[in-house]
């Protein structure tokens, strides 16, 4: 392990007050964080609830939220999407947050529920039936499928035909369960209910799920002596009110109570987690005084119930089975501890089959496998999550980054350590928020430090980032662990695995994976100008995608293809070069739009052209891969999408000449379409064949040669250096952060520079989506995508049909998938 960044607050000279109260931390699976502070008033008397949320690759932009809560916030839980987060106090407030325009940095308490005056103790989402399955040992297969299978698991509630039911679960301290139901209309339905009959304090409690639908809460009153208690709830709606039926299942007493040397050692029980929220058959315990700690890993187990001697030999009835019961067994203990102030557990559903850990043990294949505990002396360790054993180990990260605190701390005999621990969602990274306030973001090895050779190293790498793709998380905390000299094999090995999937599995991923190509390329200089290619890719497959959707069949009984897939077919077969002859062999009476829809697609049009231009004009220096456009110049797809673009544009221009892409040439009767669809057709036959391409003859590249003195040759406006911290991290040297101040050092060297980033400060600022120039100082709202930087304005500046549904398409996500989030007006 080894720290990535450390971002603090700024320091106020009248003001040393630190956070007092139980810090609490939450991280979702589209790499957003959210962790609370509490910020004293001026008159020292009122403290004001914060919630903070940061994205992880722009960790200074944070947005903080005037909670609302009028008492200490004690849980924290994002949903399955990672798009909304719930809040609850110690006054029983609980509320759901929503991002206000689908914005990172924007947010809002739509709904909520209470319990008055009972203070939340856990808080969990309902769970929604999907859950997957990582088998390490299926890591070689060539199928998807196998290597991350679906688990038949019920949703806690569902509606009529099977769709799960949305809303939350809380239990109180006073041993009361909540539970609150998103009807579809909107409103909640809510429902309380006493975990038993006999009711008592809850100190500590988790909640977790079963396959068949039930959840299992677990509860404790916070003394090691007292049992931990466990119960099933079942919840349903009954004439349209929600019903919640409780029962109670096995307890345990922890062992160290048992011990005779350790009986009154470890007093209270600090923490009660189950391993995973999927997993209520398995729980991990701390016990601890003021200096120490024990932490203990039970399983439930099934086991025969012993018969008395008097009916041993009595004759058995046929088919009659030993009667089984439910115990709890203890797997693992730890030694004595320094005193745990935190714990974080693995989100990653590895399969803990004996044949998958036996891979995993063998290959060193460490992510899922390890939690973490956090101590407080500042340092933090990885444990296997069944054995206890550690696997890792950091020495006092929060202390090393801060000399001058750390010694003031000594004075008054409290060290700097981690209030609060949440692991990534593939367990490669690790953010921690310390007692003053700072939050840690850590580095954690998939092998846990072992050395390794490449081969097995990226694909480690590649399993998590195939993972990453299947479920659609974000692949952020991956890339922390890329070096420069892997991207390329990574991406070649990625490639290759995406083409053994079936058609279907590849026409989901599609999108998905080349954005997934695009965030691994600018991590090195080498591959800058691959990931403009595969931004360009993007571009290109939504712009076509958007272009054909609009064309409608002339009758309704027509054959069972689409327009947009008749013209795919007879531009494939139709080899000719003359653009007015493969117009000639369509239905044009197909591609009949109105004048207004076509004016209005313009500026995608436009691009498409400058686009072809581009790379025509590109190909005398093929040579040269580090120049942008290269890539598309051996592929056949692509360049095949370009010349259907560029057959419906024509068709386009006979029924409105102004929407046609604009040309500056320098003779007056060019015919400029139909010279780049020649040459565009030429270069396309030479990788239609991707099995056997052949290189462009020498009239093709003379003719390319000739482009720049035919015609004005545009420049392309690729998309912005991103501003984010990946890039800055690879020499592994950790970065000083402030939040609410940008960190400005750039990520590659500046003399190694790709050209076509390179921006001086008076050029015109671009609408990434919209392919529109706002001008060298905009003024109108924008924003950026936290994952490629795409820019795009907040608000439409055109109203019609079409750019609406081009636009509609990116209102929650980017091109890339990316999340967005508002950037200030000045800087857009």
């Amino acid at each position: 392990m080894d720290v990535a960044y450390v971002c603090e607050w700024e320091r106020r000279p009248k003001s040393n007050h630190c956070p007092s109260i139980p810090l609490i931390c939450s991280w979702s699976c589209r790499n957003l964080i959210a962790f609370t502070t509490d910020l004293k008033n001026e008159d020292e008397k009122d403290l004001t609830y914060m919630i903070h949320i940061i994205d992880t690759e722009h960790p200074w932009d944070v947005y903080s939220i005037n909670s609302g809560h009028t008492e200490v916030i004690s849980c924290l839980e994002w949903d399955q999407s990672g798009s909304r987060l719930l809040s609850a106090d110690a006054d029983g407030q609980i509320k759901c947050w929503a991002m206000m325009e689908h914005l990172v940095n924007s947010w809002e308490s739509t709904l909520g529920s209470a319990v008055e005056g009972d203070p939340i103790v856990a808080l969990s989402w309902l769970h929604n039936g999907v859950k997957l399955a990582l088998h390490v040992e299926k890591s070689g297969s060539s199928n998807f499928g196998e290597k991350f299978s679906r688990v038949k698991f019920s949703p806690s509630l569902t509606l009529f035909g099977g769709k799960p039911m949305e809303g939350w679960m809380a239990v109180t301290v006073s041993g009361l369960v909540t539970v609150s139901l998103l009807k579809p209309n909107g409103t909640l339905l809510t429902a309380c209910e006493s975990l038993c009959r006999l009711r008592g304090r809850v100190a500590l409690a988790d909640i977790a799920f079963t396959g068949g639908g039930n959840i299992v809460v677990a509860a404790t009153d916070g003394s090691s002596s007292s049992p931990v208690q466990f119960y099933k709830v079942c919840v349903s709606v009954v004439n349209e009110k929600c019903r919640i039926d409780t029962e109670l299942l096995p307890s345990l007493f922890m062992r160290c109570t048992t011990d005779p040397a350790r009986k009154d050692k470890y007093p209270a029980v600090t923490h009660l987690k189950f391993l995973t929220r999927e997993n209520s058959e398995q729980v991990l315990l701390c016990a601890s005084s003021q200096v120490g700690s024990i932490v203990e890993c039970w399983s439930l187990r099934k086991e025969g119930l012993p018969v008395n001697n008097i009916f041993q030999h009595r004759s058995p009835v046929v088919g009659e089975k030993q009667p089984m019961i439910l115990k709890w067994r203890i797997l693992s203990a730890t030694n004595d501890l320094e005193r745990v102030s935190a714990v974080a557990l693995p989100k990653l559903p590895i399969s803990i089959s004996n044949t998958d850990l036996k891979v995993a043990s063998d290959t060193k294949f460490c992510p899922g496998l390890g939690l973490a505990l956090a101590f407080h002396d500042g340092s933090i360790q990885i444990v296997h999550r069944l054995s206890l054993q550690v696997m890792g180990m950091l020495t006092s990260p929060a202390s090393q980054r801060d000399e001058p605190a750390i010694k003031r701390s000594r004075a008054t005999g409290v060290l700097v350590h981690f209030k609060a621990l949440q692991l990534s969602w593939t367990s490669l990274a690790l953010v921690g928020i310390d007692n003053h306030g700072k939050l840690h973001m850590l580095r954690v090895s998939p092998s846990m430090g072992h050395t390794l050779d490449m081969n097995t190293s990226l694909r480690h790498l590649l399993f998590l980032l195939e993972y990453c793709m299947v479920t659609g998380y974000d692949w952020w905390d991956i890339l922390l662990h890329v070096q420069p000299n892997m991207v390329h094999n990574l991406v070649d090995k990625l490639h290759e695995e995406y083409m053994r999937q079936n058609q279907a599995l590849q026409q989901v991923l599609s999108t998905r994976i080349v954005a997934m190509k695009a965030s691994l390329c600018k991590l090195s200089n080498a591959t800058m100008a691959r990931a403009c290619d595969y931004h360009a890719k993007l571009l290109l497959i939504a712009i076509s995608s958007t272009l054909k959707s609009l064309l409608r069949p002339h009758l309704l009984n027509t054959p069972d293809k689409s327009p947009g897939e008749r013209l795919s077919e007879i531009c494939a077969k139709n080899t000719d070069t003359d653009i007015d002859k493969v117009m000639i062999s369509l239905k044009t009476d197909e591609f009949v739009l109105d004048a207004s829809t076509l004016q209005s697609l313009q500026q995608l049009i436009q691009w498409v052209g400058d686009f072809v231009l581009y790379l025509l004009a590109s190909l005398p220096n093929q040579g040269s891969p580090v120049r942008a456009g290269f890539g598309f110049l051996r592929d056949g797809p692509s360049l095949g999408m370009l010349r259907e673009m560029m057959v419906v544009i024509r068709i386009w221009g006979l029924l409105k000449p102004g929407c046609l892409p604009v040309y500056t040439a320098t003779s007056d009767n060019q015919d400029s379409m139909s010279l780049l669809f020649r040459l565009l057709t030429k270069l396309w036959l030479c990788s239609r064949d991707e099995t056997h391409p052949t290189e462009p003859d020498d009239t093709l590249i003379d003719e390319c040669c000739l482009l720049p003195s035919q015609l004005l040759i545009p420049n392309m406006d690729w998309l912005p250096i991103n501003d984010g911290v990946i890039s800055k991290l690879q020499n592994k040297q950790p970065l000083r952060l402030q939040f609410g101040k940008p960190y400005s050092l750039p990520g590659l060297n500046s003399s190694s520079q790709v050209e076509v980033f390179s921006r001086s400060p008076g050029s015109q600022k671009m609408d990434n989506l919209r392919c529109l120039h706002m001008g060298i100082c905009p003024t109108e709202d924008s924003k950026a995508c936290t994952r490629c930087g795409c820019v795009t304005m907040l608000r439409s500046p055109n109203k019609t049909n079409a750019v609406k549904q081009w636009e509609q398409r990116w209102i929650k996500n980017c091109l890339c998938g990316g999340l967005w989030r508002r950037i200030p007006t000045p800087l857009s």
